[in-house]
This record gives C-alpha cells, structure tokens and sequence, in this order.
C-alpha cells in the first residue's frame, strides 16, 4: 500500500465533516427547501435572442501601427503616415429604393453621431451628400492624436535620462506640452512601487480615442436611427448589415438643400423625375428656388392681364354704387330741404 493510500480515509473522513458542518448551518436558512439565490436572471426570449444577436457580431478589427504600404520616396524611408481605417460604405440605386441607399457592415464596436448633432450638421451647415469636410476633419484628428501619442512616449523616455535636464531649452516646450496631463491625473492615479504611471493611463485614453475614430461611422444624408438591419451576401458570405435607403426623414422634416436641387434639375434630371414620381403625394419641394421664382414670375405675367380687368370690373361696380348713393344723399337732402321750408310756413 502505497502513502497516498493511507491518507484516502483520512481525506474522506474530513471531506465528510465539512460536508455535515456546511448542511448544519445551511439547515438554519431553510436547506433543503430554500434553492437559495438563482445563478442567473431570466431575461425575456426577445431581449436573449437580441443579446446573443449582439455578441455574435464580428468586431471592426484595425491594427497599429498600420500595415506598411509605402507609396512614395519619403514614406519609404520614413514610413507611411498613420491613416484612418474607417467602416466602408457600400452605395448603390436603383428604381425602387433611390438614389442614396448605402449599406454598412454591422459591427458591434462602431460608434454614430447622436441624431441631434447629425441633424445639426445637415440642416444648419448642410453636410449632407458631400461628407468630404467632416472625414478631413476626422482624418486630421486622428493624426493629431498619433502625433501627441508620440510626444507622450517621448516625454516618458526623457524621464529615464538624468543626464538630461528636461526643464532646460528644448526639452522646456516638450515638459509644456505633456506635464500638465500629469498634473490633472497625479491626484487619481497612484504610483505604482514608487512608479509614476500616469503617462502609460494617458497614453492608453489617447489610443482609445484614436481607436474610436476608425469605427466612427457618418451617416449622411439619413439620420443614424434610420439603420436597418439586414443581410446580403458580400465577399462570397452572407454577412449582417445596416442599410440606409429610401427618402431620408431630414428631407422630408426639412427642406432639401438647394444646391443638391440645382444638383438634379441641371445634371442628375433621372433623381428628378424619380423623386417627383415617388413621393408626389408628400409635401415636398424638389425644384430649386430659382426654377420656382421663374414658374411664380411667368404665372405672374399670365395673370395679370386678368387681375388688371378684374380690378378694372371691381372699380367700375364701385364708382357705380358710389354714384348711385351720391344721387341717393342728394335727394334726400333736397327732400329734407324742402319739407324745412313748409315747416317754417306752417309756424308762420
């Protein structure tokens, strides 16, 4: 018999003890009868199904630093200049839904303008069509990003130096530009085995925020709660997305743009016609203003032979009437007149 077996029955006979003391003290909170509380709350079979809907979507994947693809001489010596990895759009029309429809990809880590600001940049700045504005400026954000990253991370190297004076020309302006991140986290982040660790928390908030912007999607011109979801096949693979088509709720809320009007009646006539043919029964101005201001100065025209002889049918009925109650006033005042006069007899 070997010595693990010798210690079999003194492991059964503890593991036994254990087990009566935990059912001794269970008994006192209703054991057996009382299940105890459940391993998991019982969602509704809807709100399941849309969680696991939720989890099982693939992610936006990107990668940092980027997939080297030098185009000209100075990236290939110094490498290729960061570049937004934003959500492709896939655009397409046809007679039945539009001119405007797109689709995107549905991933569970893409981020959307609020519908208010969405709304704001359509309707006050007319953003609509032409997203060109909003992408540089995301584009520029995103590098401006990457590049104080990197200062951070150089600001962080020079520390480790103490041969260097970071407070001396011309570490001086990078200390300006990096210490007061330091100032405002030192309070609520702790140093670590007497390691200051606030520029690695810094340097992750910057990668997030750098991150969010390549799954920030624009939606123009739909607002983002317009989003369908759907499934098309795409790349040999039925995949889940999030389809915008038809006539965009702003369009319909708010006038259209007028440079996107001028933009159908003198090179796209076809959006035109399918615009007038499909929603004729919305109140909805399609026509650019300046097309409306002929059509209202042409009708004017035409009418006005009509209004002139209506207004001279009108002055001739009045000075008519006028007439008549002129004569009307005159006779009574010469029957007032002489019915004075045999008054003033008849006292005499």
């Amino acid at each position: 018999m070997s010595l693990d077996d010798k210690f079999i029955p003194i492991q059964t006979g503890f593991s036994q003890i254990i087990d009566s003391f935990f059912k001794t003290i269970a008994r006192l909170f209703g054991y057996p009868g009382n299940p105890g509380m459940p391993g998991s709350y019982d969602f509704s079979t809807e709100v399941s199904a849309r969680s696991k809907f939720l989890e099982n979507l693939p992610s936006h994947q990107t990668f940092w630093p980027p997939i080297q693809r030098p185009e000209t001489w100075f990236e290939t010596i110094f490498g290729p200049s960061p570049k937004i990895d934003a959500v492709p759009r896939y655009v397409y029309e046809n007679r039945e839904e539009g001119f405007y429809n797109f689709f995107i990809e549905n991933y569970k880590n893409i981020y959307f303008l609020p519908n208010w600001l969405s709304e704001f940049l359509q309707v006050r700045l007319h953003l609509c069509l032409d997203l060109t504005l909003l992408e540089t400026i995301r584009e520029v954000f995103f590098i401006g990003l990457v590049i104080y990253s990197q200062i951070v991370i150089l600001r962080i190297t020079l520390s480790w130096f103490i041969s260097i004076n970071p407070y001396t020309v011309p570490w001086c302006y990078l200390v300006a530009a990096v210490d007061w991140t330091e100032e405002v986290l030192q309070g609520l982040v702790p140093s670590i085995l007497g390691i200051n660790v606030t520029g690695s928390i810094f340097l992750g908030i910057l990668g997030v925020l750098a991150d969010s912007l390549n799954h920030l999607v624009f939606t123009m011109p739909f607002l983002p709660s317009e989003a369908e979801e759907s499934k098309v096949i795409l790349q040999q693979e039925m995949k889940d997305v999030l389809v915008f088509h038809y006539l965009p709720i702003l369009w319909y809320r708010h006038p259209i743009p007028n440079e996107i009007r001028e933009f159908w009646y003198n090179e796209r006539p076809e959006i035109l016609d399918y615009m007038q043919k499909a929603y004729k029964d919305l109140d909805i101005q399609f026509f650019p203003d300046s097309v409306i201001q002929e059509l209202n100065q042409q009708k004017l025209k035409t009418d006005l032979p009509q209004i002139h002889d209506s207004l001279l049918a009108t002055s001739n009925y009045l000075s008519h009437i006028l007439f008549t109650e002129i004569l009307a006033n005159e006779h009574l005042q010469n029957f007032g007149i002489h019915n004075l006069d045999n008054l003033n007899i008849f006292q005499s």
